[in-house]
């Protein structure tokens, strides 16, 4: 039968029970020519525009 050879720590019981490791939505911020949400610091999938300068052309 298999048995642990040592105790498991206090700091490695607390470290698999806390929450760090869960995953968070990703942040979403408004364009600020479209007003689509995008991810920051990304073009706009929506205009193609970065930092209110159009980087890609879209078809309109």
């Amino acid at each position: 039968m298999a048995v642990p050879k040592r105790k498991t720590s206090k700091a490695r019981r607390d470290k698999r029970r806390s929450n760090v490791w869960k995953l968070t939505a990703p942040t979403l911020v408004r364009c600020g020519s479209c007003g689509e949400y995008k991810r920051p610091h990304r073009i706009c999938p929506a205009c193609g525009k970065y930092n209110n300068r159009e980087v890609v052309k879209t078809a309109e």
